[in-house]
């Protein structure tokens, strides 16, 4: 069975079931001197965009293709791509649909989403630079009281997002943007599940903590994080039930992560947007279930995924995500098979995921590993 993976930068966490399955792979890739080329069978160098993968695809007789891309800019042509290529030759792409990206690719239409199916989402006003002289009175109006975020409809990974504390630092915000979606800022706890489907079925993973909200705008990845989330008042099997509704909402295949903020001082949730596409979180929810999600795309492009199994594969641990720069130990595969931790990412911004059966040895291995000495998040 022949498989095409479109992009190489993640191939490396696919790349050892590929061989356990005894699969052909093939990259196509815009860039000769990216990593992990040499991981697969054969790989193509062409131009940006999918009209290549799409003719490599077609020209190698590929069983099914994998897009490997995680951001968001390129997942429409994706889309269009996954809508010709199943529609005329009958080959599998394991991506979402145009309607569902469309949707994820808007924060506005994803909050349209949220409302619809009944699910908590921050209370939201759109504003122009023009208005900005009728600014305090649009969010007064609106019951919004500083510190407020400001983002734009479209960006990932905290790109283009402001916490303004007062009207100056909208003002500065509005020098670079000529509009913004202004929400409260709430102070609480970051949360994403990763969600896999296919077909119609639909399976959330395990919800994970990425670190509290922050008014100077760390991004998660400089935190530590946590797998999975265990706060007193918040209960996992609603997280996942609120995620299997959005999924339900918003038709996606392949996979999809969500994201949430808890919010300490009402206990109450709020879903904040929808990813369609591999998440960050994948060694996070890989560590704490053992599921693999790139794995699972591989099983939907051969045609043996089978939900009701992935679910009786899930196990629980204790995981915990730790920035270390660069780390100076032995560096295992992606798998888990031979240790119990993974490095991952670019030397000077590698992190170690780790896990464990109990709190206290994942305490333990965090600061063998790394030296240091962790707590665990509020319960």
């Amino acid at each position: 069975m022949k498989i095409l993976c479109i992009g190489s930068r993640l191939f490396d966490d696919v790349s050892p079931y590929l061989k356990e399955k005894g699969y052909y792979s093939i990259i196509t890739e815009s860039n000769p001197n990216a990593e992990n080329l040499n991981l697969a069978d054969d790989y193509f160098i062409g131009p940006r965009g999918m009209v290549f993968p799409f003719n490599v695809a077609i020209e190698r007789n590929v069983d099914g293709v994998v897009p490997l891309i995680g951001i968001d800019p390129p997942l429409i042509d994706v889309a269009a791509m996954k809508q010709k290529m199943e529609f005329e030759y009958g080959i599998p792409v394991v991506a979402s649909k145009i309607n569902p990206v469309r949707i994820a690719n808007d924060k506005s239409k994803t909050k349209e989403l949220f409302n619809s199916i009944g699910v908590n989402t921050p209370e939201s006003a759109y504003v122009h630079k023009e208005e900005l002289y009728d600014f305090e009175s649009i969010i007064n109006s609106a019951g919004f009281t500083y510190p407020l975020v400001l983002k734009q409809n479209s960006g990932q990974a905290g790109k283009d997002i402001k916490v303004a504390l007062n009207f100056k630092d909208v003002e500065e915000y509005f020098t670079h943007y000529g509009s913004a979606l202004c929400e409260n800022f709430i102070e609480g706890a970051e949360i994403s599940i990763e969600t896999l489907g296919w077909k119609g079925n639909y399976l959330p993973l395990v919800p994970v903590y990425k670190g509290d909200t922050s008014i100077e705008g760390i991004h998660p990845i400089q935190r530590i994080r946590y797998g999975p989330v265990n706060f007193k008042n918040l209960d996992n099997e609603e997280l996942r039930s609120l995620a299997l509704k959005i999924a339900e909402g918003l038709k996606f295949e392949g996979n999809m992560d969500l994201d949430f903020i808890y919010d300490y001082s009402s206990s109450k949730v709020y879903a904040i947007e929808a990813n369609t596409r591999p998440s960050g979180t994948r060694y996070l929810t890989q560590a704490s279930s053992t599921i693999n999600p790139l794995e699972k795309l591989i099983d939907m492009a051969t045609g043996t995924f089978n939900i009701d199994e992935v679910r009786d594969e899930i196990q629980n641990y204790y995981t915990v995500e730790i920035p270390v720069g660069t780390f100076n130990g032995e560096i295992p595969d992606k798998t888990f098979t031979s240790k119990d931790y993974v490095v991952h990412g670019p030397e000077k911004y590698q992190r170690i995921t780790i896990r464990s059966k109990s709190k206290e040895d994942l305490i333990k291995r965090a600061k063998e590993l790394t030296g240091m000495n962790i707590e665990l998040p509020r319960e």
